[in-house]
């Protein structure tokens, strides 16, 4: 199966179980729902996405909170499926996972001791300065298992247990007292882009930044949000997430074109231009790297 394949599936996926219509309080008019109803550009754009890809389910509204785990899901089976096919360029034993705690990986193990300090701490001013936001639970993580030394052996011996040779290294399971995977990815999923949602997102990759110990984890952000201005939210500027990436990008790219707005065709060809928006199907071989 091609990445155009896993592609085509995943827009099916989202259109039957995420994609629904949402009616205007102003005008009584339908749009798709991860358009803003008050933002004529925002519903155009949405609307030439939704024709590109074909049908979808208009039977009953789902709530928010229904729309983001299902749109996370769809996404993490995505991933998962198209770096599968990309083990042969990134071989290792990966596993995929939604809300895991970043406590639970190698690079970050050391939060769960200092939550639990933060929990058992009478003092106020030590809680308050210690904070509650840095153990992160990103909606996608792809995490690598450790490597036994059998394995790094297998065509020749490399280490040895009896060496002080690479007894450091979190690679391989010898030298973890708990055996915690490593954090490849931390991947945050925005059916759209608010003020909030933006601020969560650079909160978390702030986080994942500042508190690691070792190699520092992917860090993007997946989203169906249709309008380039409000997507530069996210995606402009650099340091806090390696790249923006839009469910249907091609798509959204020749609805723009289609209701000719030059202010967000200019504002998206910066982002595209600039390395800072890409599509999702880009996203595993970023992964790869």
């Amino acid at each position: 199966m091609s990445i155009r394949d896993l592609r085509s599936s995943y827009h099916r996926q989202i259109y039957q179980q995420v994609v629904r219509l949402s009616t205007s309080k102003k005008n009584n008019s339908q749009y798709p729902n991860f358009a803003d109803g008050s933002s004529r550009a925002s519903c155009k754009i949405a609307w030439g996405i939704v024709n590109r890809l074909k049908t979808f389910d208009t039977s009953q509204p789902l709530s928010g909170q229904t729309v983001g785990a299902k749109f996370e899901n769809i996404t993490a089976s995505f991933i998962e499926n198209t770096f599968q096919l990309l083990r042969h360029i990134r071989p290792g034993n990966w596993f995929y996972s939604t809300r895991y705690a970043i406590s639970q990986f190698d690079q970050y193990e050391h939060l769960e001791y200092l939550d639990q300090f933060k929990k058992s701490t009478s003092d106020p001013l030590l809680a308050s300065a210690l904070g509650e936001d840095y153990i992160v639970r990103p909606d996608i993580v792809i995490g690598r298992r450790l490597i036994s030394d059998e394995e790094f052996n297998r065509l020749g011996e490399i280490v040895s247990s009896d060496e002080e040779a690479a007894s450091m290294t979190s690679l391989r399971a010898t030298n973890a007292e708990g055996s915690h995977p490593l954090l490849h990815a931390s991947i945050s999923c925005k059916w759209t882009i608010r003020s909030d949602r933006v601020q969560n997102a650079r909160t978390e990759a702030l986080n994942l930044i500042r508190n690691r110990k070792g190699r520092l984890p992917h860090i993007a952000v997946v989203t169906a949000e249709p309008l380039p201005t409000r997507l530069a939210a996210i995606a402009l500027g650099t340091g806090d997430v390696d790249c923006v990436y839009h469910f249907a990008l091609h798509e959204m790219r020749a609805a723009i074109e289609e209701i000719d707005n030059e202010d967000q065709m200019d504002m998206l060809n910066i982002m595209i231009e600039g390395k800072r928006l890409r599509d999702i199907s880009d996203l595993p071989f970023d992964l790869a790297m």
